[in-house]
């Protein structure tokens, strides 16, 4: 290469002609610039496998194979925080923040092939924790995307087996009953998600229908209607508010262009006036574009809270004019070693700050304002959520900027003297505003107030803010002087009454502006009479999540005090958790493992055993997507579908409704093909295998979609071979198999032939 410039240099010379100088100098921007595009490092990630080290301590190593064609600093990843050694001595691994890692080595001085062996305490059980957003600095601070690629993690049984024997994998067999058990289902034409009350056939049928009149009349339920078919003719009673609402619950029956109707009178309402969905935008940032996708999906099952989770410890994802720190600091991620400009690069990203990515971004105001008014013509109310006093690195990060820049303390969030060591659920130690200073309530008060300015341009109703009150990590503020002084002053000795404050002060300065709060489970649990005499009327919702691992029942405890109750629980209705234990589903495992079956199982009658009186006190049911898994929108949209359906079916019908096989059904044959008209991919059951006879045998639990396999452990493509009827097993020693369905794909079955 160093020649070919050194001919072309000498040619420019010698020519001493202007205009071919200029061309040549062109050519050479291009080439140059074509030449660096190119140069790409390249990283392979595998895991070794489950192991465990001298001391008998559970390890894994990951292996890092790099291939690259100039030198660089430092070669960045993310993951969940664990802790990890490199088991080179000259290999030097640093995290920046807890999930940004930085490695360094004297390898990385020059082009070539290296290799980086790194331990990491714990076990791997899934792809969650398969390290992303790969990236490398180069001396000068700049920073490139990589070529990165991760290898198979179930290509042997000890990547995915735990060293105690413990192996959670769904292998074919077990797969194979669970689908025989969800085949058979029977739906009609009026089979809806979620279902209607009542279905009442004349016996009679309409050949099409040719006009639809709606009757307004008084109704004592929200929502309610009555809609009666007979002679190609569809007459909708429902009170005049609930005309739009109605005529969607009655859209999925495309009635217009139906034939051969079954004539009928259906009646319909909602159980429960809440019925939510939380979307997390801070983790991993999502367009408006996708948010819109989102709320039509939302409308067409019926939900109508979008619960608005823009800022947590990640990033801050929405525009307050008055504070740009906001956006400029904590909207976007990328290389650091100080997060003095911006936050350092989580989950996901290139090192690259203005990279238009998952980690990038946030909602300016007019966008904002755009999704209320599109929100509200769905008939949904967009509940926003700012997390405090915990969960607020991001606003602590901006609003520190924003102190040094111009010396104001007013919004100041944190003590700088404070030598408190806490760890939050995220591994954070400096995450927790402080709510001994002025500055927390003076700034969730003020952004409040501007967001409420955001519904008010809207013109649409603003429910509530939610304020988190989440996770506040044990050990907050005790080493904090102004904290101890301020307790000392009040006579308090218990830290946790810092935050019980926080929240008085923050409902009565909502109140003042006509603003009701809503909090995670954490702001209810107060004993103290005249703090729930203040909090409790000003409340909207109180979101009941309880960790499966903890035996109180919050849902009955926060209903008999007669707080507003949302059913949250992890194992019913956390749209992130994964749909089975399998180590390559998309999603988390803290909370158990939650399907679209889970979700259609969470009776709320069962979740929260409260006499009658009490359970008026429960508003409904919400699922929530937290998006530390999330990489895209057809990630979302594959996280919801079909899981959000078990949930709506739930929060629509207290009762129990279909059975499993009829809900598969109807999510196969109604579903199914509008979600392909809709181009949104989706969540695909994996197929079952079974040998019998000698043969191999395989199932599904939907018609209509390409089972693959392979017979030499590889794993199955969209070209291995299509599976049609069973076949000799002859020598193979294992099958795999998997499920394409229009761009969508499941995880692989693996059976071995004993």
């Amino acid at each position: 290469m160093r020649e070919l410039w050194k001919i072309i240099l000498n040619f420019v010379v010698l020519t001493k002609n202007l205009v071919i100088m200029k061309r040549l100098a062109i050519l050479l921007a291009v080439v140059t610039s074509s030449l660096i595009v190119s140069a790409r490092v390249a990283v392979q990630w595998e895991t070794l496998g489950n192991s465990s080290d001298e001391q008998g301590r559970n390890v894994y190593v990951e292996r890092l194979t790099i291939d690259a064609d100039h030198s660089f600093e430092y070669l960045g990843f993310n993951t969940f925080h664990r802790r990890r050694v490199a088991l080179d001595s000259v290999d030097s691994l640093i995290e920046v923040i807890p999930g940004y890692y930085l490695i360094s080595s004297p390898k990385f001085t020059q082009a070539g092939h290296v290799v980086v062996d790194i331990r990491t305490n714990g076990q791997f059980r899934n792809i969650a924790y398969t390290p992303d957003g790969f990236h490398i600095v180069n001396s000068d601070g700049t920073t490139e995307e990589v070529d990165y690629t991760a290898k198979s993690i179930i290509e042997r049984p000890e990547q995915w087996v735990l060293t105690s024997g413990n192996d959670a994998m769904p292998y074919g067999d077990a797969v194979y009953e669970r689908n025989a058990q969800l085949q058979g289902g029977r739906i009609d034409f009026y089979s809806v998600i979620p279902s209607y009350k009542s279905v009442k056939p004349s016996g009679s049928t309409s050949a099409a229908i040719n006009t639809i009149q709606f009757k307004a009349v008084a109704s004592q339920r929200s929502q309610w209607f009555r809609a009666t078919v007979q002679k190609g003719r569809v007459v909708v009673e429902a009170a005049a508010e609930d005309s739009a609402a109605v005529m969607r619950r009655l859209e999925p029956l495309a009635l217009l262009s139906a034939k051969n109707v079954p004539d009928a009178v259906i009646e319909d309402y909602p159980d429960f006036g809440y019925r939510g969905v939380m979307i997390d935008i801070a983790r991993n940032f999502q367009p408006i574009s996708e948010m819109h996708r989102i709320l039509q999906l939302m409308a067409r099952y019926g939900f109508n809270i979008l619960h608005f989770h823009f800022a947590d410890d990640e990033a801050w994802r929405l525009e307050i004019p008055d504070f740009p720190e906001l956006t400029d600091v904590a909207g976007q991620r990328g290389f650091t070693l100080d997060e003095t400009d911006h936050l350092a690069q989580l989950f996901t990203g290139t090192g690259d700050v203005n990279a238009v990515n998952s980690s990038n971004g946030f909602y300016t105001r007019s966008e904002f304002i755009g999704l209320l008014k599109y929100a509200d013509s769905l008939g949904i109310k967009v509940l926003p959520e700012i997390e405090s006093p915990g969960h607020a690195r991001a606003a602590i990060k901006a609003m520190e900027r924003r102190y040094r820049l111009t010396g104001d303390d007013y919004y100041r969030l944190i003590d700088p003297q404070d030598t408190s060591r806490y760890v939050s659920a995220q591994w954070f130690g400096d995450n927790v505003m402080n709510p001994a200073l002025p500055g927390p309530v003076r700034f969730m008060t003020d952004v409040t107030a501007r967001i409420k300015a955001m519904y008010d341009q809207a013109e649409v109703e603003m429910p509530a803010m939610h304020i988190g009150g989440d996770e506040v990590a044990m050990g907050a503020w005790t080493g904090s002087p102004i904290a101890n002084a301020y307790m000392a002053e009040r006579g308090i000795t218990n830290y946790r009454d810092l935050h019980y404050i926080f929240v008085k002060e923050l409902t009565a300065n909502f109140a003042a502006m006509g603003v009701k709060v809503s909090g995670w489970q954490e702001i209810s649990m107060r004993s103290e009479e005249s703090f729930n005499e203040l909090v409790r009327p000003n409340t909207f919702s109180i979101n009941c999540w309880r960790n499966p691992d903890d035996n109180s029942d919050i849902f009955s405890q926060t209903a008999m005090a007669d707080y507003p109750t949302v059913l949250s629980i992890v194992n019913h209705f956390y749209l992130d958790m994964c749909y089975s234990s399998h180590p390559c589903e998309r999603g988390l495992t803290w909370g158990g493992t939650v399907d679209e079956f889970d979700a259609l199982h969470g009776y709320p009658y069962q979740l929260c055993p409260v006499d009658s009186a009490h359970f008026a006190n429960v508003l409904g049911i919400s699922g929530h997507l937290f998006a530390e898994t999330i990489r895209s929108g057809r990630m979302i949209e594959a996280y919801l579908l079909p899981k959000m359906l078990g949930m709506a079916e739930r929060a629509w019908n207290a009762q129990p409704t279909y059975t499993d096989a009829d809900f598969n059904a109807v999510i196969a044959k109604r579903e199914m093909p509008f979600w392909l008209a809709n181009g949104s991919p989706i969540h695909l059951r994996q197929p079952g295998i079974v040998i019998a006879d000698g043969h191999v045998v395989m199932n599904t639990s939907y018609p209509e979609v390409e089972v693959r396999y392979t017979l030499d452990g590889t794993e199955p493509t969209s070209t291995s071979p299509l599976y049609s009827a069973p076949f000799a097993v002859g020598d193979a020693h294992q099958v795999r198999a998997a499920i394409y369905w229009h761009g969508s794909r499941s995880v692989t079955s693996v059976l071995y032939v004993k």
